[in-house]
């Protein structure tokens, strides 16, 4: 099992053709996923060299005594390509690993080739933006005592995520890489962490912070090819049509590719459609 120390810790992580020329492919996967995550999309990027981690607190990975704030990870994800030795990849990122790999590129700007995202966090986003179920269960997951029965029992937060933010809800085998992590309440302390830091209405006020600090470097970065892929049908959170007009006027060097339909978990609905965008895209830029 591949795992590298990370400042008090280790992280977990996969990786397929290692010896494979040209840049390496990194995959940062959201929440409550971990590098199962990218699994179905994995075949179609065959002659790369792909490595996909477990954030911090999330699948194989260390579980440390930290807050697990937008800062923490993005600490210990700049440690894990410290230890790895890896200085200019191609990032790809869902949900907070697309926040993960735009605060990464804006203050690392000379370690990436190219970003390629979908159903994440371009900006902070405002109540009326999202659907009124969305913004009922970010008001729950933040009211204490009932975030935290939704990580209690049978892991309702994890359960909801693959059936509720799919189109087709996850066998239950393939529903345990995503539940087989988190044996105990305790274990579940950095998913009710993320699913808290949901960048609405200007609050939590430091995650809202950092992802508007990346900002200037989206929209100024036009030597970094950039992939998004939309979906339709995402009934939880997604990239809606007016968050992709926002993309195509405020991210530099961006390329727009629809998917097809999708929930919010795109990689369990769509994983062929992905890989082959960023293949295209990759095919493109030149990226390898």
């Amino acid at each position: 099992m591949p795992t590298v120390n990370v400042l008090d810790s280790t992280m977990y992580y996969a990786e397929s053709e290692p010896s494979a020329p040209g840049t390496p492919y990194v995959l940062l996967h959201g929440n409550p996923g971990n590098s199962h995550s990218w699994r179905k999309v994995l075949p179609g990027l065959a002659g790369r060299r792909v490595l996909v981690p477990d954030l911090i607190g999330m699948g194989r990975s260390g579980r440390p005594d930290i807050p697990y704030r937008l800062a923490d990870h993005a600490r210990y994800l700049d440690a894990w390509f410290d230890a790895l030795g890896l200085e200019r990849v191609v990032l790809v990122g869902h949900d907070w690993g697309g926040v993960l790999a735009f605060d990464r590129a804006a203050r690392h700007p000379g370690g990436v080739a190219g970003i390629a995202f979908f159903e994440t966090f371009p900006r902070p986003l405002d109540s009326a933006e999202l659907s009124p179920r969305s913004v009922e269960r970010t008001r729950m997951l933040r009211t204490p005592g009932t975030g935290e029965a939704m990580i209690a029992g049978d892991n309702q937060l994890v359960r909801s995520a693959f059936s509720g933010g799919v189109l087709t809800p996850l066998s239950e085998p393939d529903l345990d890489l995503f539940l087989a992590p988190y044996p105990t309440e305790a274990d579940r302390r950095p998913l009710l962490a993320w699913a808290r830091q949901l960048p609405v209405d200007g609050e939590p006020a430091d995650t809202v912070a950092r992802i508007a600090a990346y900002g200037p470097w989206l929209a100024s970065s036009h030597d970094v090819p950039k992939l998004l892929m939309t979906f339709t049908g995402s009934p939880t959170l997604g990239i809606t049509d007016a968050m992709a007009a926002w993309c195509a006027s405020h991210v530099a060097a961006l390329t727009t590719v629809p998917c097809g339909e999708a929930g919010h978990h795109a990689a369990e609905d769509r994983p062929a459609e992905i890989a082959a965008a960023v293949t295209a895209w990759a095919a493109k830029e030149g990226l390898g």
